[in-house]
């Protein structure tokens, strides 16, 4: 038994779902805001630092839910993908943490980036249903 009362499957396959997505975040938290940087000497210190990690990726990931939402809104296809949480992270650094005499070569490369992860993505979904058509 592994709670104090017996659980269903489904109740641990929903348990085991929700797991990955803690572990996605996790995984986000680290790579984006760099949660895995701080050295604990004191629950203090780590309790601040991992709050204010946190704290900075739910801003980004809020960018990112906005971003989406407007770009739905505006029903355009402008032919790039959507902002992720990854190209928000750039620009917040290249336009406030360091930032740079050329702001319109970072925003042209961004869209660039964009443009060319779109066209990727394309190619591998139509590859994939030519591959998944019977021949």
């Amino acid at each position: 038994m592994l709670g104090p009362r017996p659980a269903t499957l489904a109740q641990l396959v929903r348990v085991a779902g929700i797991r990955w997505t803690v572990e996605e975040s996790f995984q986000a938290a680290k790579s984006q805001v760099g949660l895995d940087q701080h050295q604990v000497h004191r629950w203090d210190s780590w309790h601040r630092f991992t709050t204010l990690a946190l704290a900075a990726l739910a801003v980004l990931a809020i960018c990112a839910a906005d971003a989406a939402t407007r770009e739905t809104d505006a029903r355009t296809d402008s032919g790039l993908i959507r902002l992720t949480i990854n190209e928000i992270r750039r620009l917040v650094n290249t336009c406030i943490i360091r930032p740079i005499s050329d702001l319109n070569h970072r925003f042209h490369w961004s869209q660039w980036r964009r443009r060319h992860q779109a066209q990727a993505r394309q190619s591998h979904y139509t590859r994939r249903l030519n591959l998944e058509r019977p021949q």
